[in-house]
């Protein structure tokens, strides 16, 4: 089995890389094409023994399952050139946000009266082996065709068959998700936080509006304040703990009040679910 993934940004090389690290494809089995040779995940495709063109007719000659790893709006321009060298053998894997089976089926039949067509969502910690992708098949993909796919995608995360009109949510919570966090991938990688955000982030695309309304809510700063304010109590909690004239029950009804104080809504229930650990400190 070849893959192909027209386009060479994040996603070609965060599945390329996943692929190779998971023993589930060899380097020299990947072709990936894109017209900008200077971009840096051309580089480190390169580096990684990716074959690399700038022909993406090329990349379709030499691939079975051909990923399309390119922004939405160029989706019709790269079936329009491709479509003529799509075979019965080829199955056609859309990551392309928003862009429907029907549609790329409807202009590759043009070419190809029975284009296997599946269209996923997965997201860049594939790189890490920890990639989360749903997929949904189109009217001429055969059953093995998902399983493959799915073989090729759970080797780098987790994968599941869902029906197509569940995908963009799925593109709003893990396709996005990334940008609003992903512990494993900042462990590993060497890049600044913002920049693992950045890397999901097409301009105009899905996950920078949902960033838009993140902050625009104020979420940073709900959470600075919330790591703040759990320091300062906990340096409270500590202060009250060292002095040997409190007993732990003093404690509890201290924090408790402060709950009730400044949160009057809070029911009674929620309220004593708060708990404390109980035993004292030892004086150093």
């Amino acid at each position: 089995m070849s893959v192909g993934f027209i386009g060479a940004g994040q996603l070609a090389f965060a599945l390329a890389r996943g692929f190779t690290a998971a023993g589930i494809l060899a380097a020299h089995k990947i072709t990936a094409s894109s017209p900008d040779t200077d971009l840096p995940t051309v580089s480190g495709l390169r580096k990684m023994g990716v074959n690399f063109t700038v022909s993406n007719k090329d990349t379709v000659k030499n691939s079975d399952v051909l990923f399309l790893a390119v922004k939405p709006p160029i989706i019709p321009f790269i079936l329009e050139e491709v479509g003529p060298d799509i075979e019965p053998r080829h199955i056609v894997v859309s990551c392309a946000a928003g862009v429907t089976i029907s549609s790329i089926e409807k202009k590759l039949s043009t070419f190809c009266p029975t284009p296997k067509v599946i269209r996923c969502m997965t997201n860049t910690p594939v790189i890490v082996r920890e990639g989360a992708t749903v997929y949904a098949t189109g009217t001429h993909a055969d059953v093995e065709d998902g399983k493959l796919l799915e073989q090729l995608m759970a080797s780098v995360g987790f994968c599941t068959e869902v029906e197509e009109d569940l995908i963009d949510a799925v593109t709003g919570l893990s396709g996005s998700g990334p940008a609003y966090g992903a512990a494993k991938m900042l462990l590993e990688s060497e890049q600044h936080p913002g920049q693992l955000k950045d890397n999901v982030c097409s301009p105009g695309g899905a996950t920078i509006h949902a960033l838009h309304f993140l902050e625009s809510g104020g979420f940073r700063s709900l959470l600075i304040n919330a790591v703040e304010a759990s320091c300062i109590r906990t340096r409270e909690l500590q202060h009250l703990a060292d002095q040997e004239k409190i007993s732990p029950a003093a404690i509890k009804k201290t924090l408790l009040d402060k709950v009730k104080l400044e949160s009057p809504s809070l029911s009674v229930a929620s309220v004593n679910k708060v708990s404390l650990f109980t035993n004292k400190s030892k004086k150093n």
